[in-house]
């Protein structure tokens, strides 16, 4: 009930911490695999291959910019077209920057909701149609732990992941009738290359605050929420739509 062979997978986002944990738990599941991330990525190609050769799939990496939705809209419609159907999106990619509120500009704000909401809008619009036509199709968006209102420094990230809440929840409705099921997760600190970014200066602080807020005395790691998403868009979970299912280690 969880092999997806013959499933055709878009994942944005593909190359950072958690998509690249995502694509090697969907590669050993047997789906082809579309694999999007930022253009001129020097490694988008290595991996699709690496992934090809380990798990014995297709993988494509589809180099486009988020931020350009246009484009990026068009370009996956015309895949969805080509390879008889996305059958899953994975609505993955994200920007986030953390500093005081007032220290964000207009466009900070604008490209953060751009990346981080409004392509999950964009690119299910470019997938739906094909999910409508087989009656089926699964579809996981990215909300987050922050949606708690306990963090500082994140108000458009924040902002942008309320948004997606709404998005999963409005399309769950109008897509259920279609077969096509809408669900998000929002994991809490994962240990991750952004985390490492964002926190440089501060990570064993860092650190310490998240596990003496944690339930679970352990860090989450990409694999965890890798799972979840398996889950998420394998048969199993069929009956399950319009939720928004916490990863975050017991808040």
């Amino acid at each position: 009930m969880t092999d997806l062979s013959g499933k055709t997978v878009l994942l944005t986002g593909a190359l950072g911490t958690l998509g690249r944990a995502q694509a090697e738990r969907l590669a050993r599941s047997g789906t082809t695999l579309l694999l999007l991330d930022r253009p001129g990525a020097e490694s988008g190609e290595a991996f699709a291959a690496q992934i090809a050769t380990i798990h014995g799939v297709k993988a494509i990496y589809v180099g486009e910019d988020l931020n350009k939705l246009a484009s990026a809209e068009k370009r996956v419609a015309e895949l969805s077209a080509t390879t008889g159907g996305i059958d899953i999106l994975i609505n993955n990619a994200a920007l986030i920057i953390n500093k005081p509120f007032e220290e964000f500009s207009l466009e900070e704000y604008e490209d953060q909701v751009r990346v981080n909401s409004s392509a999950a809008f964009a690119l299910t619009r470019a997938v739906a149609s094909a999910m409508k036509v087989k009656g089926y199709g699964k579809i996981v968006n990215f909300c987050s732990l922050t949606l708690n209102g306990r963090w500082d420094g994140y108000v458009p990230y924040v902002a942008s992941k309320g948004a997606m809440l709404g998005l999963t929840k409005s399309l769950a409705r109008e897509l259920g009738p279609h077969g096509i099921r809408v669900n998000a997760v929002s994991p809490g600190a994962v240990v991750s290359e952004a985390e490492e970014r964002v926190f440089a200066d501060r990570l064993q602080q860092y650190n310490d605050w998240i596990l003496e807020n944690q339930s679970l005395k352990a860090r989450i790691q990409p694999e965890h929420v890798a799972n979840l998403v398996h889950f998420l868009v394998s048969p199993v979970s069929d009956m399950i739509s319009g939720q928004n299912i916490a990863i975050d280690g017991g808040w």
